[in-house]
């Protein structure tokens, strides 16, 4: 499985990192061994001195397809959830700067908490859905995807141009604001439609 990663999807998160607001969807993969799932315990990397939370809805993948129209799009994916992807705040500065890829911020090992998926079909044929992170009982995000600049079947339409979708495969479709960085001992609780996903402990 490959996880597929939207960024810069949320205009008051585009404008927290003081970034250029993009004309088509940006993306990025995570590797497989980036995968934190069942609330495991998220230990900070010694590599890094800004490790960073952002929390986004996710989608699973139910069918192989490439060159989907988004008028057919929501065939492709039959469950949502709530990930956090976990970013080296320093790291990814320093390679934009440079002008060098970043996936060294963003694709380490554990650095992509993701909850349990619950069909759509428990939704009813909703299409958005409001979601929050609480650190240590505190909201820092909340936020809605009706507020994306890029909706899920858009971004399955402009991904499987150039990558073939398959079955279970995961897409994160971006962060609101709110986003910040994180210290040992802190608890992040994160809940989709009033559903409790995700609740971690960071060592």
């Amino acid at each position: 499985m490959k996880i597929i990663c939207i960024g810069q999807n949320y205009k008051k998160h585009i404008e927290e990192l003081n970034s250029d607001f993009p004309t088509e969807p940006v993306w990025f993969l995570k590797p497989d061994s980036s995968i934190l799932r069942n609330n495991k315990d998220f230990y900070l990397p010694e590599f890094s001195e800004n490790l960073q939370y952002e929390l986004e809805v996710i989608f699973r993948v139910c069918r192989l397809g490439k060159h989907i129209q988004a008028k057919f799009a929501h065939r492709y994916y039959d469950a949502v959830g709530l990930g956090i992807d976990f970013t080296a705040r320093d790291l990814q500065m320093k390679c934009k700067e440079k002008g060098l890829p970043w996936e060294i911020a963003k694709s380490f090992d554990g650095s992509a908490a993701i909850s349990e998926f619950i069909p759509l079909e428990e939704f009813k044929g909703q299409k958005d859905f409001k979601f929050t992170l609480q650190k240590n009982d505190t909201v820092v995000q909340s936020g809605n995807t009706s507020d994306m600049l890029f909706t899920i079947d858009a971004i399955i339409e402009y991904v499987s141009k150039f990558v073939t979708l398959k079955i279970g495969d995961v897409i994160y479709t971006g962060t609101p604001s709110g986003v910040g960085k994180l210290a040992v001992g802190d608890r992040l609780v994160a809940e989709l439609e009033g559903r409790e996903l995700i609740n971690m402990k960071i060592k």
